[in-house]
């Protein structure tokens, strides 16, 4: 016996809106009693944190995956992000009770067919609580294939948000997985049912950019460097000077009348304008500006402007001598009552060994220098950077630190600076100052690169602008009843239940019974009747516009060839590091 699944034309990730078809091989060396094919489609966000030693599980614990557990227990939170469950054998539209059917040796074929959807479905109470217990039936009833408990789902706190990507970065503590499982249910008292699961890759379609603009968010510091030591005199006047008038002055030098005595003096004094200019401390404000809102795109450069602006008046040359660019990921990992942020840091850039001027002796204030974007434009985000999402127990949230080197003045190290110094000793008013300033944006947002179809984007806008254009079904009347009913009615504040269905008029009662039973309200959530009504009211909005839209379309709405190199899960194959628990 062997089971394979044989996915039609996979691509390196699905997405949402994508139709995943294959086929179940089922291979076997006898001939076998089969009750039932079940094939699902599945993703889980299951997360694992341990609680304080103390066994207080009040307030939030943070717990370091590198140390061992202190004496807590355990905690695991499994979410059920995707559900959908297919029988492709017998058709589900066979009889409720089938019995076993004799298969031969040799291959048969299952195909079956999901689609993604957009949102998660563990959010969904009605769904949830429709999901549960066994499906198909064996000898004694024992056999069945067992589905998800949806009712365990109800005990945690969901939110309903776009499917989050596939996961692995922390083992042990949290993941994110999608498979295709399949079930071949056996019947018999000792038999145990055939089970095969094959992972997918996911990565979600991103929302819907903003309209371009001109408005940046901007990261900006001023700085000022600290004022150097006035120097005694220059270097080229170190130098001893002669006893004799008229000598002691090198060539080109300028030369003033000694009014005490005959000759000349060496250098004269420069004026104080011109002195306040030489020896006054740079200051320069540093901006990095990106566009607003702030979104980075997996795969690609980012959207970086740095400007420098000179802010007063000085003759001093500023530097940029390095450049680093850090992505930060936040990933906040909920299990219960418990919480913990991990930190994970990717290298985007690295410079040393610049020499960009920023800022020049002639330069009046005010005026601003961009630094050449060719330091990062040809250095995207790495394929492990996977979009910003939130989901029910996971979240990952992303901030740039930038990191700037200045020097006033060029470096001691590089060439130029040493072929200009010479041999000659520096004076303490020559020694660069060199300083890191950084720039850091708090709150950046990371797209997939997967665009939504033009066709779901004007659906959405439109359904924003405007009420749902579904009309609201009305409700209905009560029905008309006669005299004697009339006179046997209760009073309309205290009905006895045993009435009710007395005062229905005939037409509902001689409705068929599966328009009965399409009426019959959901026992886990029970609607209040008035004495004669028969449906509930309306009281839910009809479907958003990007949910309905979702359902029309079909795919594959993106091209298999036009998807990034994603790798946010190393292999969607590999053995799980958390226990299955619902």
């Amino acid at each position: 016996m062997s089971i394979r699944v044989a996915l039609d034309n996979p691509p390196e990730f699905y997405t949402n809106l994508d139709i995943i078809r294959g086929q179940v091989l089922l291979s076997l060396s006898r001939q076998e009693h089969i009750g039932a094919v079940v094939v699902k489609l599945e993703g889980e966000s299951r997360t694992a944190l341990s609680s304080p030693a103390d066994g207080s599980r009040a307030g939030v614990a943070y717990q370091q995956r590198d140390q061992a557990p202190t004496g807590g227990d355990t905690l695991y939170e499994n979410h059920k992000i995707l559900y959908k469950v297919a029988q492709v054998f017998p058709q589900e539209n066979a009889a409720p009770i089938t019995p076993p059917i004799v298969l031969a040796a040799g291959q048969h074929v299952f195909s079956f067919q999901f689609k993604f959807p957009f949102n998660n479905v563990c959010g969904d109470p009605a769904t949830m609580a429709r999901i549960g217990g066994i499906a198909g039936s064996g000898l004694f009833g024992l056999g069945g294939v067992r589905v998800m408990d949806g009712g365990r789902q109800l005990l945690y706190s969901h939110v309903t948000k776009t499917l989050p990507p596939s996961f692995t970065g922390f083992p042990g503590e949290a993941e994110i997985r999608y498979y295709i499982k399949v079930t071949i249910q056996r019947p018999g008292l000792f038999k145990e049912n055939w089970r095969y699961h094959t992972g997918l890759k996911f990565l979600p379609i991103e929302p819907p950019r903003p309209q371009r603009s001109n408005r940046e968010a901007y990261a900006r510091r001023p700085y000022t460097f600290r004022p150097r030591s006035p120097s005694t005199a220059s270097p080229q006047s170190r130098k001893r000077s002669s006893i004799f008038p008229g000598f002691g002055h090198g060539p080109g030098r300028p030369q003033t009348p000694n009014t005490g005595g005959g000759g000349f003096d060496s250098l004269a004094p420069p004026g104080p304008d011109a002195q306040d200019l030489s020896t006054a401390a740079p200051s320069i404000e540093m901006s990095a500006r990106l566009p607003h809102p702030a979104i980075l795109t997996c795969l690609q450069p980012i959207p970086l402007r740095l400007i420098a602006k000179k802010l007063v008046p000085a003759s001093a040359e500023v530097f940029l001598v390095a450049i680093q660019i850090d992505l930060i990921g936040k990933t906040l990992v909920r299990c219960q009552n418990l919480a913990n942020t991990e930190t994970t840091r990717w290298s985007i850039v690295t410079r040393l060994g610049l020499l960009i001027p920023l800022s020049q002796p002639d330069d009046a204030v005010g005026t601003e220098v961009v630094v050449p974007d060719a330091l990062w434009r040809d250095a995207p985000l790495p394929n492990t950077v996977m979009p910003s999402f939130k989901t029910c127990n996971l979240g990952r949230d992303y901030q740039i630190e930038v990191k700037l080197g200045l020097s006033w003045g060029k470096p001691l190290h590089h060439p130029s600076s040493r072929s200009n110094r010479g041999k000659g000793r520096l004076d303490s008013s020559e020694i660069p100052q060199e300083i890191h300033l950084p720039l850091n944006f708090s709150a950046v947002e990371v797209y997939s690169g997967m665009a939504p179809p033009p066709e779901l984007v004007e659906a959405m806008r439109q359904g924003r602008g405007r009420k749902p254009a579904t009309p609201r079904p009305q409700r209905p009347a009560a029905s008309p009843m006669s005299p004697q009913q009339q006179q046997q009615s209760p009073a309309p504040d205290l009905p006895p239940r045993s009435n009710v269905a007395q005062q229905q008029s005939p037409a509902v009662q001689q409705q068929s019974p599966a328009v009965q039973q399409q009426q019959e309200m959901d026992p886990l959530y029970p609607s209040q009747l008035s004495p004669g009504q028969v449906a509930p009211p309306y009281d839910d909005a009809p479907p958003s516009y990007d949910e309905a839209m979702a359902e029309e379309m079909t795919g594959p709405m993106f091209p298999t060839q036009a998807r990034p190199a994603f790798s946010g899960q190393t292999d969607e194959n590999s053995p799980g590091t958390l226990p299955e628990k619902n």
